[in-house]
């Protein structure tokens, strides 16, 4: 096999607007409908609408006041939030002015928001009143003053200005501010968004996402949506349907699909600060969704949680899932489940600007353990370990170029050197294509854990874990889990002076194990935590060279486990 190119025609991408321009002032080809078609978004809480003309207009009056107050420009402003109707004014007034989005994980601790202010050297933080604490504790560490930190909502007696305020006073004056415009091409290296991922190995980093890349996305689903075979009141992708935003803002899947595409498509969206299931199964009933985009253990619930049967889900016709595998087994047990709804997955990655395959737009059922068809753009490689290509049906691993591919990563030459290369994205991910263009994920080559979806490094771990005096030293892996796909375990190995207290007491080992999982439920946001345990070896496998052998352990993780299994079935 050679390169693999997504089946379908590409529309063109401007390369030369920012992508509120493109959100807002200008209609392209894909775009099936005027932008008044439908509400954009829907206050989950109060089943407010709102509609395009609010949203230009205050989108346009807060680029007014973040003008005038701080002479925003070319800056980094932080999102420290959970979903928020004003999440996007925020991020699209941003964009008038030329500045660029930094999204926080709102579950963040006031240490990894400080991690995250320092590397991208935040001006202005705007920030949720439940994350008020974390973020102002954050901005004195990093010396943000508080009067660069913006409220999304008021809190009494806080004395921080909120974004209501400043919407106000910017539509209350003539517009001073000169918007950010892009000459030819320069939408391709203009920075909108610093979105943060561990890509193949380490640390958090900073992904460097132009402007032109999630544009191209848009187009890319777009066109991929226009070649739908059914008659028009079959069609997958139907704009006036509405959809919810459940997956967090913050996050590359709902910033790209949820904040972007589903309103430029013609969907209203359903905006939802926080995932409960049974508030989701609420909202889906209450709104008539038609639209689930989701993750795995978002299916795990809907396939067994006993008050599904409860609620009328009649409304849903397309579920597609996204930032992690999923089995064949929930695909199908799915579709008995919700019947009436077409099933299937797509993948993307931060780093490749979201979806690079899509679900199969001509099946129900998508093919089970597929995660979609390649998308209109994108081109693939698959390469063995000698470096040749693989042909169809063998596995080697994922190489992408697709126009919405990122552009590296933020001060990070070495990261950047490894991963973004010639203009394609080395994934990690071990996968096969078939001669349909589909693509199947099989393994992680990289050492990354994904819990729900979200990237954990293990060396982040590790590091924090060999802090404490009772370690030697420890390797982190992810172990596999019905809900989660997978959750990180600690194989440690305790020092000379622990191992003889486990000698000398038979409560001492348990001690230490709850010490260290402790250790990274007090400092890490809790899709980090050790739900996979901590377990005691005699020494951590590595390579002549120093480097851990993590497959080892995983390997060895996943027998015990499939042994398991089967002694449970006897």
């Amino acid at each position: 096999m050679s390169e693999v190119y997504g089946p379908g025609e590409l529309a063109p991408i401007p390369d030369d607007l920012s992508i509120v321009q493109f959100m807002h002032d200008h209609h392209h080809s894909t775009r099936p409908v005027p932008k008044d078609f439908a509400p954009w978004f829907i206050e989950e809480e109060t089943g407010r609408q709102i509609g395009y003309e609010d949203v230009k207009t205050r989108t346009n009056a807060l680029a007014q006041a973040l003008h005038a107050r701080w002479g925003i420009g070319e800056l980094q402003i932080c999102i420290f939030s959970p979903n928020h109707v004003d999440y996007p004014i925020v991020t699209w007034a941003a964009f008038r002015l030329g500045a660029i989005i930094s999204a926080a994980n709102p579950a963040y601790t006031a240490d990894e928001l400080v991690y995250q202010l320092s590397a991208t050297h935040a001006k202005l933080l705007v920030v949720h009143p439940w994350n008020l604490a974390a973020g102002r504790a954050a901005a004195q560490a990093v010396g943000l003053p508080a009067a660069r930190i913006v409220l999304l909502e008021r809190v009494p007696h806080a004395g921080l200005v909120t974004l209501a305020e400043l919407v106000a006073a910017g539509a209350a004056v003539p517009r001073t501010f000169v918007e950010r415009a892009l000459r030819p091409g320069e939408g391709r290296t203009k920075l909108a968004f610093l979105s943060f991922s561990s890509g193949t190995t380490g640390l958090p980093k900073a992904v460097q996402i132009p402007h032109f890349s999630l544009i191209a996305n848009v187009v890319q689903i777009a066109s991929f949506a226009k070649t739908d075979p059914h008659p028009p009141k079959e069609h997958r992708y139907r704009p006036g349907d509405v959809s919810m935003a459940v997956l967090p803002f913050y996050h590359i899947y709902g910033q790209v699909i949820n904040m972007h595409f589903m309103p430029f498509y013609g969907y209203s969206v359903v905006i939802i600060p926080k995932f409960d299931f049974l508030g989701m199964l609420n909202s889906i009933q209450r709104y008539r969704i038609n639209f689930l985009p989701v993750v795995p253990p978002m299916i795990v619930a809907l396939c067994k949680h006993p008050a599904v049967q409860k609620y009328d889900l009649s409304s849903v016709r397309h579920i597609a899932s996204g930032a992690a595998p999923l089995s064949s087994e929930l695909t199908l047990q799915l579709a008995k489940v919700l019947p009436n709804a077409s099933v299937g997955q797509g993948y993307g990655m931060t780093e490749t600007c979201t979806a690079i395959s899509f679900p199969q737009i001509d099946m129900h059922i998508c093919t089970p353990g597929s995660a979609g068809v390649l998308l209109p753009g994108v081109v693939v490689r698959v390469v063995r370990e000698d470096g040749a290509l693989a042909p169809v049906g063998e596995t080697g691993e994922l190489v992408v170029y697709s126009p919405s591919n990122a552009v590296g990563y933020l001060n990070n030459d070495e990261a950047t050197r490894e991963t973004f290369r010639d203009g394609w994205v080395h994934t990690g991910d071990e996968v096969y294509v078939n001669e349909k263009k589909e693509l199947f994920v099989v393994d992680r080559i990289k050492d990354l854990i994904k819990v729900k979806g979200f990237q954990v490094a293990p060396p982040e771990l590790e590091g924090h874990i060999l802090e404490l005096p009772d370690v030697s030293d420890v390797c982190v892996v992810g172990v596999a889990d019905e809900y989660s796909g997978e959750v990180p375990r600690a194989f440690v190995v305790p020092s000379a002076g622990a191992q003889e207290r486990i000698k000398g007491s038979a409560d001492e080992a348990q001690r230490i194990k709850d010490t260290i999982i402790k250790h990274i439920a007090d400092h890490k946001v809790h899709y980090k935590r050790l739900a996979g345990g901590v377990e005691f070896i005699d020494a951590v496998p590595k390579n002549p060279s120093g480097k851990i052998l993590r497959r080892i352990l995983r390997d060895r993780t996943r027998a015990a486990q499939a042994a398991s299994a089967s002694k449970a079935k006897l």
